[in-house]
């Protein structure tokens, strides 16, 4: 039996709010998939990161650099978002008008604590 790979994108709000609340990203995230799982972050993402200059952003960085990049094809973060979404990434957000959009699962923090895989 051939398990699929999942991939995951992170969105900005998602780090910010990884980072404030001290969120194990990486062991959530195992916690959350059995199955191998990759996790992306858009070029878009480290551009808005280093304009708004997050508290928290030093650990943020050590998130960035375990995880692949994505080059951009779109202007604006949602729109790269919503496209990857419809092609089967699973991305990770806690902006409200994103999720509304997306065509795959989203994953949530819930809590302040933890991760959880909304349909």
């Amino acid at each position: 039996m051939l398990i699929e790979m999942k991939n995951i994108v992170l969105d900005t709000n998602f780090l910010i709010y990884c980072a404030k609340f001290k969120i194990d990203l990486f062991s959530e995230i195992d916690r959350l998939f059995f199955e191998p799982y990759k996790l992306f972050v858009l070029d878009l993402t480290i551009k808005e990161l280093e304009k708004l200059k997050p508290h928290g952003l030093s650990l943020i960085k050590k998130y960035i650099e375990k995880i692949e990049i994505i080059n951009s094809k779109e202007k604006y973060v949602d729109t790269e978002l919503t496209k990857l979404s419809s092609e089967g990434y699973l991305i990770a957000t806690q902006d409200l008008e994103l999720k509304k959009k997306l065509k795959s699962s989203v994953i949530v923090i819930r809590q302040q604590k933890y991760l959880e895989l909304r349909n």
